[in-house]
C-alpha cells in the first residue's frame, strides 16, 4: 500500500481527495495533516510515496512556501513525489506559476482543482 500525505487549506477538499484517494482502485493510503508547518515532521516518519499541496495566494499556502516544504521532504525522502494543486479559475498566475515549477523540475506533477476525481487518482497512480 502507498501512503499518501495530503496537505489543503480547506479541510472539506482535503477530506474529499483523502477518501477519493482511498476509495480508488489504486491501493493508497492517506494521510492529512491540518497545516503546513506539520507536513515535512509528518512525511519524515510516514515516508510517503507522494506529498500533495494546496497552493493559494494565502501566506503559508504560497508557492514559496509549499516550496521550502518540497525542499525540507526531499531531503530526506527523495523518492516522494512532489503534487501541488491549484484553482486554475481563481489563482490564474498563480496556476501559471505551478506549471512553471513543474517545467523547471521542482514538483514531479501538478493538477488543477477542477479535475475529476478519478482522474486525479490515476495521475497520483502514474507518478
Amino acid at each position: 500500500m502507498r501512503r499518501i500525505v495530503i496537505n489543503m487549506k480547506n479541510a472539506l477538499f482535503c477530506n474529499a481527495v483523502s477518501e477519493t484517494l482511498r476509495r480508488s482502485e489504486n491501493d493508497f493510503d492517506t494521510y492529512t495533516v491540518d497545516t503546513p508547518d506539520k507536513v515535512a515532521d509528518e512525511c519524515r516518519w510516514l515516508d510517503p510515496y507522494a506529498l500533495l499541496m494546496e497552493v493559494t495566494g494565502c501566506q503559508v499556502w504560497q508557492l514559496s512556501e509549499r516550496l521550502k516544504i518540497r525542499d525540507e521532504v526531499k531531503a530526506k525522502q527523495p523518492d516522494c513525489r512532489i503534487v501541488l494543486i491549484v484553482d486554475e479559475n481563481a489563482e490564474k498566475d498563480l496556476a501559471r506559476q505551478v506549471k512553471q515549477a513543474k517545467k523547471d523540475g521542482l514538483i514531479d506533477q501538478f493538477v488543477y482543482s477542477s479535475i475529476s476525481a478519478a482522474y486525479l487518482a490515476d495521475v497520483v497512480d502514474t507518478l
